[in-house]
């Protein structure tokens, strides 16, 4: 069995048994739902190297060329999308598949420091996006303002479309989505549907922004991968929600 399925059906247990997340402190807004993961790491007896405010993913497996990046999302809340902050997702990076592991858990009450998982969805990162390839960077210029020694930083943030969005029939349930060659090995995974993403027909390849009238302007290329069809499969633990057929619905920003 692969590590992530591993994962994943530790994941779906811990939810189905109820395992609550804790949050630590009131502070503490955006580790709990990964400490939560990272339970469910340890539980499976895979070995990782210890997550880091800047590493990507946030666990790197020692022994298996896997990583995970956890997102956690309050519900009802944001859900569409997320924040990717200097970090373009990806399904491969530094030579490991690069899993995405989304969690809802309910909206924050005052004196309420437990939550339950309401659903989760752990994604290859090449369902969020095909591109391996780009390598992301800040950059600055110094030279702004009325003496001419102010630094502007150029620092990108990503927003991109949760699984929650692209895929419908997820809601209530823990479902693993996976590379359609991705080769299943547990018994205990059943198939619940198959997702197709086609690639647009152009992407863009340089933006400028105009300090004068604060106006962005993006240019395009073709993109040489157009209309490629990426071809994905969902699948959920056996009698957990495995009647409920999972589809592509398209991002809904």
């Amino acid at each position: 069995m692969s590590a992530v399925e591993q994962v994943f059906l530790e994941c779906e247990r811990a939810r189905a048994h109820g395992e609550l997340i804790r949050r630590v402190s009131a502070s503490d807004k955006e580790y709990h739902f990964q400490n939560w993961v990272q339970g469910r790491v340890e539980a499976c007896g895979l070995s990782y190297h210890k997550p880091g405010r800047n590493t990507y993913p946030d666990f790197r497996l020692v022994h298996h060329p896997e990583g995970y990046e956890v997102k956690g999302l309050e519900f009802p809340g944001r859900e569409a999308d997320y924040d990717s902050n200097s970090q373009v997702p990806t399904g491969n990076h530094d030579g490991r598949e690069v899993f995405y592991i989304f969690g809802r858990y309910p909206k924050g009450k005052r004196g309420v420091d437990e939550y339950p998982v309401v659903d989760l969805v752990v994604c290859h990162g090449s369902f969020l996006n095909a591109d391996a390839e780009y390598a992301h960077k800040n950059k600055s210029f110094r030279g702004f303002g009325s003496y001419g020694d102010i630094l502007v930083r150029d620092r990108k943030m990503y927003v991109v479309p949760t699984p929650f969005a692209l895929a419908s029939g997820t809601a209530g349930l823990a479902t693993l989505i996976v590379p359609t060659g991705f080769e299943i090995q547990s018994d205990a995974l059943v198939q619940v549907g198959e997702l197709d993403r086609a690639e647009a027909d152009e992407v863009v390849v340089s933006y400028e922004f105009n300090l004068q009238t604060n106006e962005m302007v993006t240019r395009k290329a073709p993109n040489p991968q157009a209309g490629k069809v990426r071809s994905f499969r969902a699948y959920r633990s056996r009698g957990a929600g495995d009647s409920q057929p999972v589809s592509f619905a398209g991002p809904r920003l």
